[in-house]
This record gives structure tokens, sequence and C-alpha cells, in this order.
């Protein structure tokens, strides 16, 4: 059991972070994109339509 333990902390120090940064950078990058105000600016009003 510690050998599958091991294994898989080893997993997640390495590939598990590198996955989880590059994610991240994808997420910020696609936020920020330039054709993205538009559609998230009407996202944002979404709430208060019914008003």
């Amino acid at each position: 059991m510690d050998f599958e333990y091991q294994a898989m902390r080893s997993f997640a120090d390495s590939w598990g972070l590198l996955f989880m940064t590059v994610t991240f950078i994808g997420a910020v990058l696609f936020a920020l994109r330039p054709g993205g105000k538009a559609s998230a600016d009407e996202a944002a009003r979404i709430p208060f339509k019914e008003d």
C-alpha cells in the first residue's frame, strides 16, 4: 500500500500540477480574450433582466 501511495503522490506532484497550471492559464486566457467583453457583459446582466 505504501508503494501505491508514493506512486500516486509522485504523479500528482508532477503531472497533476502541470495539468492544473495549464488549465488555470487556459481559463485566464479564455476570460481575457479580445472578443469576450460583449458576451461577458451580457452574461453579467442576466440576473437583472426581469427587473
